[in-house]
């Protein structure tokens, strides 16, 4: 039986000068976890937050809180992160030239790791350490901003990783980059049961109506 698909709405679409509020909001709407990209102007291009914001909202919520850490050099990070209060921590793989190492520094804190695909980064780059992850995230936009348009193809990765991971049902797929009413269906139907969506929640007034319309979206599939 598959299970209910989780929404991760994004702090990065959010107003920082009122982000408990922002994340209290979504949390009334219906969210499941809260996402929180992490950006240093290196691995991306752009810069966003560090630990502090981290532990800054570990006081206000009791959602999972689940860090995407969009940096180069990752190893240097993860304990402070998991300090702050990261439930979960992804590291991309291609910001990873020992990825075993990093994933079982990120076990070590206690948070749960997972990993991170870029849109043309193929998904065999994570098939030797599917057993050792708790989620893959697939990137449907190439990181470093909110708000862009959707990569119809990058969602054909999902069911490799679904056929790798066998019977596995402790592993999520999760999606982020342009995840709205009309993309998420799309994503759902590969095998994706973790929405990361930003400006398709935080840049509407009704959280709930927002979060809603997506789960419509998906609901009969």
């Amino acid at each position: 039986m598959r299970r209910s698909v989780m929404m991760a709405p994004s702090i990065l679409s959010a107003d920082f000068a009122r982000l408990a509020e922002e994340v209290e909001s979504v949390t009334r709407a219906g969210a499941n976890w809260i996402h929180v990209d992490v950006m240093d102007g290196q691995f991306v291009p752009n810069i966003t937050i560090g630990p502090p914001v981290v532990a800054s909202l570990r006081r206000v919520t009791d959602l999972p809180l689940d860090v995407h850490l969009m940096i180069a050099n990752p190893d240097r990070y993860i304990e402070d992160f998991a300090r702050a209060g990261a439930d979960r921590i992804t590291v991309h793989v291609e910001a990873c030239p020992h990825l075993h190492r990093t994933i079982q520094s990120i076990r070590a804190t206690g948070a749960k790791p997972g990993v991170a695909l870029n849109p043309a980064t193929p998904p065999e780059m994570v098939r030797w350490v599917l057993e050792d992850v708790e989620l893959v995230l697939v990137m449907t936009v190439n990181p470093g901003f909110g708000g862009q348009a959707f990569l119809p193809r990058t969602v054909e990765k999902i069911p490799l990783l679904r056929e790798w991971a066998g019977d596995r049902d402790d592993l999520y797929v999760e999606v982020d980059g342009g995840i709205d009413p009309s993309t998420a269906p799309k994503a759902v139907k590969a095998g994706a049961d973790v929405l990361v969506a930003g400006s398709a929640v935080f840049g509407r007034a009704d959280r709930k109506k927002a979060l809603g319309d997506i789960l419509e979206a998906i609901a009969h599939i």
